[in-house]
């Protein structure tokens, strides 16, 4: 079995639809598409028919601009219920599928946890934390657009969904080896953002910074940052798979070249310093 990632597709933007078009597949491979196709369900849609065809299987897992409510539709858990359900009429892998079995003791484990604001400084919560970010000019459109309904906030929804999660991820086979998929990273120390290190409250949860080691991760696979990287922590190789907004990307490369190859291991030896992509 050969797996790969790509996330942050952006299909709203002309240019990102142009270079997905051209994005060879592998029919006997798997994708993984890890957040952010875009805002709308018919952003998905395209996405889903261009790209089921090209491969065995699609595995989706949401990013912040999927849950979104610009529409008038559905608002936070409705909204991604409803997401869930358009991607299982196509066949498509969700957070809500069981964790496929992919050969040799392991498990591909789409996940959904959201953010509860804990990456920002020691001590600040919620309102704390947005006004640290205002004073160097961040307001991330998630306070406006992503509603945590019914939950009173989206630190309940993440701490619910970690809850959730942590208890599928205990009931695999004992010893299982897991690969972990989630839009936001797991671990505060990857959030390297230079331009806008003040948008960190909007990238995880400290509460996931060891789930690579409590859950036996072979590789940890996230988004969000349009920052594209290959790390490592314990041994285990964490892949940052963005592709991002036209800006992010290079038109010379390509949706193909930034086609992340994540199993079997590429053969990148572990060591301290990361590995940035072009």
């Amino acid at each position: 079995m050969r797996i790969y990632a790509l996330s942050d597709l952006h299909v709203g933007h002309a240019a990102n639809r142009e270079t997905l078009a051209t994005m060879p597949g592998d029919p006997e491979g798997w994708l993984i598409l890890a957040g952010d196709l875009g805002e709308r369900p018919a952003h998905l849609n395209w996405t889903f028919e261009l790209l089921r065809h090209r491969w065995r299987q699609l595995v989706w897992v949401p990013g912040n601009h999927e849950l979104w409510t610009t529409d008038g539709g559905p608002r936070g858990v409705a909204r991604y219920e409803a997401l869930v359900n358009l991607c299982q009429s196509q066949g498509v892998l969700t957070p809500e599928d069981p964790y496929p079995h992919i050969g040799d003791g392991r498990y591909l484990c789409p996940l959904f946890l959201l953010y509860d604001y804990s990456f920002a400084p020691d001590g600040m919560g919620h309102d704390e934390a947005v006004a640290w970010a205002a004073e160097d000019g961040i307001a991330a459109q998630d306070e406006a657009l992503l509603f945590p309904d019914p939950f009173p906030d989206r630190e309940s929804w993440c701490r619910h969904r970690c809850d959730l999660t942590e208890a599928r991820l205990r009931a695999l086979p004992v010893g299982a080896r897991t690969l972990l998929v989630n839009h936001w990273p797991l671990r505060r120390d990857l959030v390297r953002l230079r331009l806008v290190p003040r948008y960190a409250p909007w990238c995880g949860t400290r509460r996931t910074e060891d789930w690579h080691q409590r859950f036996r991760a072979d590789v940890v696979i996230s988004g969000h940052l349009h920052m594209r990287a290959t790390d490592w922590r314990d041994g285990v190789r964490f892949e940052e798979v963005s592709l991002g907004y036209p800006r992010h990307w290079r038109p010379e490369v390509g949706a193909a070249g930034y086609l992340r190859p994540i199993w079997p291991d590429p053969g990148a030896s572990a060591h301290g310093e990361p590995v940035w992509h072009p």
